[in-house]
């Protein structure tokens, strides 16, 4: 082994490192920015390592790209507002994917006839992987981001035929794939292969309704590493391999994770669309009690012990720097304040904990479902801000509902319970909540961000 490849493999060890690192950083919102920071760093040597190791001919299109993504890519990361985050990090896994779909793309276009009579049928088959892989993750990304971004109906799609279709793409890919292996000279399997693999992450994808997106995103996520594993091995290229590994695995465990949180299994959130209604049940009657904001300052200026529930509506409202100002006014008035944060709330996993990290909420007031269940008699008040399904009851109470046996947080057993919404409707699993006729829940109607606001007003009047 020359000096130069064994200066090339040691970059390549330290970007792994920065990767595993980066990750382990993560884990926790108080250090995630520095792994991200961290795994940048890793991802820069890794490219520049790999740009010099592949001795690049010109070097002039890869600077433009670099310019423009860059640039690009700053300035949507500015632009963007946390409500769109999750539908920005689909496109995330989306690009991802195609990425790998274009560099399967490319090394079959870019053979010559000695080539592919030489190569192994090892390489084709990473390949055809590759492009498979990646053309799912791309086209599945895409309507992932139309049912988050509300540019499509976020419901479940699902029309005649839609079973067969779907097996007839499974037993495409086993024919295509053989053929694509056996004769990669021939380019018509390549091109077979991109439009299968798009298709399937189309149909794969519209049949999934848009309360398991979350889950959707996290396994998209998955699949992109995925796909980079595979584009590693056919263009022999080490630290793709692991960087591939490292995403797809923590995809994957994160997949689990929510899966468990709802209770259900990934083939049942993958194949929802092909399942049987399910009947809802008794129906759910009671009057919705409306309390002012003025009413709920009083009953929050006594209150010893407070617990903050956020939701995607507090993302909508933009309402977290709000409930940071109440936090402190409370505290200031003796009132102890937590925070509640389910696996699943909001978008996408961790888009409630960033949001109250952006608003500078304390991390160590962040509590896990489990941590508060279990002391939930405890709270003089909780305050439900915009979420719905996993605060909803009929997980616990109402076998006939679709949500029933999802762990959620078990609000209703607390004294007081104010849910701030700006309607009685139901959440965005279109299941009703009993919560709301619950004899120690009330309703205040509007805004959250006017709401809160209306109630610090209080503070400072009193």
């Amino acid at each position: 082994m020359s000096s130069i490849e064994l200066i090339i493999n040691l970059a390549y060890v330290v970007a792994a490192a920065l990767f595993i690192i980066g990750l382990k950083l993560l884990s926790h919102p108080s250090s995630a920015r520095k792994g991200n920071l961290v795994s940048a760093i890793g991802m820069f040597v890794a490219v520049v390592v790999t740009l010099l190791d592949k001795q690049i001919i010109d070097f002039h299109w890869i600077l433009l790209g670099f310019v423009i993504g860059a640039a690009y890519g700053a300035w949507k990361a500015k632009k963007v507002e946390m409500t769109q985050m999750p539908e920005m990090v689909s496109l995330f896994n989306g690009f991802g994917g195609l990425a790998s779909l274009l560099l399967g793309w490319a090394t079959i276009t870019g053979m010559h006839l000695v080539s592919f009579a030489t190569t192994s049928e090892f390489v084709f088959l990473t390949v055809f992987l590759t492009i498979l892989i990646g053309g799912i993750t791309f086209s599945g990304s895409v309507i992932a981001w139309g049912k988050l971004s509300g540019k499509m109906n976020a419901k479940a799609v699902i029309f005649a035929g839609l079973r067969e279709l779907s097996i007839a793409h499974l037993l495409g890919f086993v024919a295509i794939g053989y053929l694509f292996v056996t004769q990669p000279d021939n380019l018509v399997w390549l091109y077979a292969s991109i439009a299968l693999a798009l298709s399937f992450g189309i149909w794969a994808t519209i049949s999934i309704g848009g309360a398991d997106m979350p889950v959707v995103i996290a396994l998209l996520n998955s699949y992109s590493g995925i796909a980079a594993c595979a584009a590693g091995l056919a263009v022999n290229n080490t630290i793709l391999i692991v960087t591939g590994l490292l995403v797809g695995a923590s995809g994957l465990i994160l997949t689990n994770i929510m899966c468990k949180a709802m209770n259900r299994s990934l083939m049942n959130v993958l194949l929802s669309g092909f399942a049987k209604p399910v009947e809802m049940g008794e129906v759910i009657e009671g009057e919705v009690k409306i309390l002012s904001a003025q009413d709920a300052f009083y009953v929050l200026e006594a209150a010893q012990s407070v617990l903050v529930v956020p939701g995607y509506g507090m993302a909508v409202a933009q309402a977290q720097h709000a409930v940071r100002e109440l936090q402190s006014l409370l505290e200031e008035n003796n009132c102890t304040v937590e925070y509640a944060i389910h696996p699943v709330a909001g978008r996408m996993p961790g888009h409630m904990n960033v949001l109250l990290a952006e608003a500078d909420v304390p991390y160590d007031l962040l509590y896990e479902m489990d941590d508060v269940n279990p002391r939930m008699e405890n709270y003089d008040v909780v305050i439900v801000i915009g979420a719905n399904d996993v605060v909803n009851p009929a997980a616990k109470e109402m076998k006939g509902s679709p949500i029933y046996g999802m762990p959620v947080i078990e609000v209703y057993r607390a004294k007081s319970v104010f849910v701030l919404k700006r309607s009685a409707a139901a959440g965005f699993a279109g299941v009703d909540n009993p919560l709301f006729f619950k004899d120690n829940t009330r309703m205040v109607l509007g805004d959250a961000k006017d709401t809160i606001n209306s109630i610090i007003r209080e503070f400072g009047d009193d």
